[in-house]
């Protein structure tokens, strides 16, 4: 799988995923710092990659866009520390990785997640 981190994720989260062979850009570290929300998506669905982020605007985006893909996770929680956010990510990967690589908008919580397959209608 590949990932394309948003600025709400941190780098150490990105570096884990990498440290477990995943394929993953973060926008700091691409100088995309200020790339508007629709074009990560654009980036996303170009480079075949899943969002990873904090931000709710996507699940507007892609609800309102009726496609299939990128695949979203967006953390919900109240703790954005890398530890938790990693642990939460090793469960969704571990629990949801067939709905990813279908297509999927995912909504991370402190005790859940929830998964709704794209697209949202």
């Amino acid at each position: 799988m590949r990932f394309l981190a948003d600025m709400g994720v941190s780098q150490s989260t990105a570096q884990w995923l990498r440290d477990r062979g995943y394929d993953v850009i973060h926008l700091r570290d691409a100088g995309l710092q200020k790339l508007p929300d629709e074009k990560i998506v654009e980036k996303a669905v170009l480079e075949n990659r899943i969002i990873l982020t904090f931000d709710l605007d996507f699940s507007d985006i892609m609800a309102s866009s009726s496609a299939s893909y990128p695949s979203v996770i967006i953390f919900r929680m109240k703790s954005a520390i890398p530890q938790n956010v990693n642990q939460k990510l090793e469960l969704i990967l571990s629990e949801s990785s067939e709905a990813l690589q279908k297509g999927a908008l995912i909504s991370a919580g402190e005790r859940s997640h929830r998964v709704r397959y794209l697209p949202i209608k």
